[in-house]
């Protein structure tokens, strides 16, 4: 990635206020997959007078504009995170939460086959995997 979000938001002609710079900001230095809620308490520390609404018109903003993907992971709340981080796949720990970004070559390629298979050439994809650890604390 070589443009940041501002710098990104700019070149596609949004306005960009102070408060959603500072958003912009927060989402840049995040490196979990924050719900609209967790960016407003990380933005409101940073400036108080960003209101829940501006975030959530924020983040709908830069979905549309295609700056920012909005990933659901069953639990019911959308998170957000860079469009254009390096692809990567999730594994989501039914436990506690936790998303888990991986890559596998392995995976890939597979992906690769079956469209080739069934007469498609890939152009993206999204894969999520839901897990329980093996271990759990506490009980092994």
């Amino acid at each position: 990635m070589t443009e940041s979000i501002i710098e990104r938001c700019e070149a596609k002609g949004l306005r960009m206020t102070e408060q959603r710079r500072t958003i912009a900001r927060v989402l840049e230095e995040s490196d979990d997959h924050p719900d609209a809620e967790l960016l407003y308490t990380r933005a409101s520390a940073i400036d108080p007078k960003i209101s829940l609404a501006t975030v959530y018109r924020t983040v709908k903003l830069f979905d549309e504009a295609g700056i920012l993907d909005k990933v659901e992971f069953g639990d019911g709340r959308a998170r957000y995170e860079d469009a254009e981080r390096a692809h990567h796949d999730h594994l989501i720990d039914l436990t506690t939460g936790k998303v888990i970004e991986f890559v596998d070559p392995e995976i890939e390629a597979l992906q690769d086959r079956i469209a080739r298979r069934l007469g498609y050439r890939l152009t993206g994809h999204r894969l999520e995997l839901f897990g329980m650890p093996l271990k759990l604390r506490g009980r092994e």
